[in-house]
């Protein structure tokens, strides 16, 4: 807990953009990949969208072509830039990090709504 801290969530008008940020508290080694998910309420936590070291990305079908993710200069940074915003991406979004043959660890989440 507390490894990864998330920011940029907020309220946003259907059709608008948010960037939202992760950085790593603390050195982590082997990371594999970094992501985002979600989580709406009464839904249970899904996938957004993850970057491995290579570069290589992978997005849900709900947000391709709208939500690109990348990784930061500094170490174990991720964005997830989101436009043309609609009610149904709002939710908590978490920050992911899963080490090569490691644990994974969560951010607490920022919360992002999209409403009228």
């Amino acid at each position: 807990q507390g490894h990864l801290v998330e920011s940029g969530g907020g309220l946003v008008q259907p059709g608008g953009s948010l960037r939202l940020s992760c950085a790593a508290t603390r050195s982590f080694f082997s990371v594999d990949t970094m992501g985002w998910y979600r989580q709406a309420p009464g839904k249970e936590r899904e996938l957004v969208a993850t970057i491995d070291n290579g570069g290589s990305t992978n997005y849900a079908d709900s947000v391709k072509g709208r939500f690109t993710i990348s990784r930061g200069n500094a170490e174990n940074t991720v964005y997830l830039q989101m436009n043309s915003l609609q009610p149904e991406d709002t939710a908590i979004y978490y920050c992911n990090l899963e080490i090569y043959r490691g644990p994974g660890y969560w951010g607490k989440g920022t919360l992002v709504t999209v409403s009228s």
